[in-house]
């Protein structure tokens, strides 16, 4: 068995300074967790799956993502889910709304993928930069510094983005794209 989730990725150049704010919180808060994964937005949380099923995992992402259109994603500023996670807030629309129910029911009936936190909690997109090991102390430091920042990105998620767990970190094991963009 393995773990995987499946994320929205942002271009390269976003990721590079989501990164800088991850290593930054490293460096001064004390707070690495977030470095063990590409900067991401999480559509489907973790879930185990066995290895010999793989391909009928990935076929059936690559089914689900060929009937998606690309989808606007906005970064605007930093949020928290106080006292442990800083995140770069993802302003919430319709259609990413919609994508993500939408993964998470054909992972269902599909793949029997069930996330029970997900059925009782809304989807709150976001994209982390420090959580887990960020203390509460160093939450209250951090989090006025981050509060009023300034942060606005935008970009087009053509793809969906399946991550593996190696035991240490999360890596890229395949991207599925949208029905417009390429394979």
């Amino acid at each position: 068995m393995s773990r995987f989730f499946v994320a929205l990725l942002p271009p390269q150049d976003i990721q590079d300074y989501a990164n800088e704010i991850k290593q930054y919180f490293a460096d001064r808060y004390a707070s690495s967790g977030a470095l063990k994964s590409p900067p991401h937005i999480t559509l489907q949380p973790p879930f185990e799956w066995a290895d010999a099923n793989l391909p009928l995992l990935e076929a059936s992402l690559k089914e689900f993502a060929s009937g998606q259109q690309p989808v606007a994603i906005t970064l605007k500023g930093f949020a928290a889910f106080a006292p442990r996670v800083i995140y770069i807030n993802v302003v919430i629309t319709q259609e990413l709304l919609t994508l993500q129910a939408d993964l998470i029911a054909h992972t269902e009936s599909n793949l029997e993928i069930v996330d029970r936190v997900s059925k009782t909690r809304p989807f709150a997109p976001h994209l982390t930069v420090a959580f887990r090991d960020l203390t509460k102390q160093n939450f209250k430091a951090a989090w006025p510094e981050f509060e009023n920042r300034q942060l606005h990105f935008e970009f087009t998620a053509d793809k969906l983005t399946l991550l593996l767990h190696d035991g240490k970190r999360w890596n890229i094991k395949r991207e599925f794209g949208f029905f417009s963009g390429s394979n």
